[in-house]
């Protein structure tokens, strides 16, 4: 890896949370597109790990499960010292096996036991049941005084309320969802409730071990009521279901309920704010989108290009290879860098204008392959109900303040949002 070594500072910027919250990110992937494409990082306290910054090499990579998989290494950055946590508590490099830690034949397995739920024909049986709750949301933004943290008020709880009524999560629990969701995927942001001080690599494992654990014991008591008294719910069918005969182990379904109560709706919540964002700060885009709501998916298209939620995802190489003229050794771990991938110039004329008429607009942010977001038809459909329902009600819209963005290498987006607005 020494000839592929990317600067040490831009490596640091890599491992470093708030880079991922300031422009330090895309100078960094823009950098590294055009100079080093696929670099090596290595930074104190972690493994080196190769950097993928292009869009061709992202979706190679992702389309090739069988030669870059995903159980064998940890597939979030992870240092040393919380890989060997993890290790010390499941052994394994996971904290939990959802999906995303699986290779075959078990990712398929699994996926299929939920598969159903999210194609796009019984998404779309669902859009009156999410038409009410975005009414709500729309209902509940139009009694605000002209002013408000958009986040805090419609982009955190919309998409919560969504997944969580799919999965069967009571109301009243909603609030620890939320909380458990921002612990796990913003562990490292400051303003995370359990963030106290700067935390030793040992101390940030063992917080994400007990955000872990909380999880575990509270779907534990989800699959016991569902056992004794099924529903029309997702937890229904992970409480129930089976693998080759046999009901799934704890540690799987701990995982599988975690993966689409997290996942779920923290990501499209950061895609919903970045298509706010647009309609508050690019001139002409909100009454462009208004007097015609049928660019209204395009707009979502292009959010989530734009904030790209899910910023890496790492894996790892199960056999000596060649990329981008690179040798690639057995068990090297590599970098996924999708929000570089999504503002690669050679796919994406001008990738940092924001630019609803992208066609195709071939985004990354769901990722490609096998492992491909299984909720991505059902984000979209959320997303597109909610300004359709929004849109109407507002004559204007404008920043009131300083965007935020959490801290986070893996999911981030905006934390902070605030708008001024107009009822029509």
């Amino acid at each position: 890896m020494d000839q592929a070594r990317i600067p040490d500072d831009m490596a640091r910027a890599l491992v470093t949370p708030s880079a991922y919250a300031s422009d330090t990110l895309h100078e960094t992937y823009r950098w590294l597109r055009a100079n080093n494409p696929l670099g090596a990082a290595e930074v104190e306290g972690f493994d080196p790990f190769w950097v993928v910054t292009k869009h061709a090499d992202i979706l190679e990579i992702s389309r090739n499960n069988s030669l870059y998989p995903s159980a064998v290494r940890g597939t979030t950055l992870t240092s040393r010292a919380g890989e060997a946590r993890a290790r010390a508590i499941t052994g394994t490099p996971h904290l939990v096996r959802s999906l995303v830690q699986m290779d075959e034949p078990d990712h398929m397995k699994y996926r299929l036991l939920t598969q159903a739920w999210f194609t796009p024909t019984n998404v779309r049986k669902r859009e009156d049941d999410i038409r009410v709750l975005a009414r709500q949301a729309a209902d509940h933004f139009a009694t605000l005084p002209g002013r408000c943290d958009f986040v805090k008020y419609v982009a955190l709880h919309y998409p919560l309320r969504v997944v969580m009524n799919i999965l069967g999560v009571p109301e009243e629990d909603f609030g620890r969802m939320l909380r458990l969701t921002q612990e796990l995927f913003g562990a490292s942001d400051p303003d995370t409730e359990r963030f106290k001080e700067a935390l030793s690599d040992e101390q940030f494992a063992q917080l994400l071990v007990g955000v872990v654990q909380d999880f575990t014991d509270y779907f534990e008591k989800i699959t016991a009521a569902r056992r004794a008294s099924p529903r029309d719910d997702l937890a229904t069918l992970l409480a129930n279901a089976e693998i080759d005969g046999a009901p799934l182990p704890p540690f799987e379904r701990t995982g599988y309920y975690t993966i689409i109560a997290t996942a779920g709706h923290d990501t499209t919540s950061s895609s919903t704010a970045g298509a706010m964002w647009a309609l508050a700060s690019q001139p002409g885009l909100f009454e462009r989108v208004k007097a015609a709501p049928a660019l209204i998916p395009a707009l979502i298209e292009e959010a989530i290009r734009w904030t790209t939620p899910v910023k890496t995802f790492m894996r790892s190489a199960a056999e000596a290879t060649e990329l981008r003229g690179r040798a690639i050794k057995q068990n090297d771990w590599l970098m996924l860098c999708y929000a570089s991938g999504n503002r690669d110039e050679e796919v994406f004329p001008n990738p940092d204008v924001f630019d609803i008429d992208r066609t195709p607009n071939r985004q990354l942010a769901f990722g490609n392959g096998a492992h491909v977001c299984l909720g991505q038809h059902l984000a979209r459909l959320e997303m597109r109900i909610l300004f359709e329902e929004l849109l109407p009600r507002l004559r204007s819209v404008r920043l009131d303040g300083e965007p935020r963005y959490s801290e986070s290498f893996f999911v981030n987006g905006l934390k902070a949002l605030p708008i001024a607005f107009e009822l029509a």
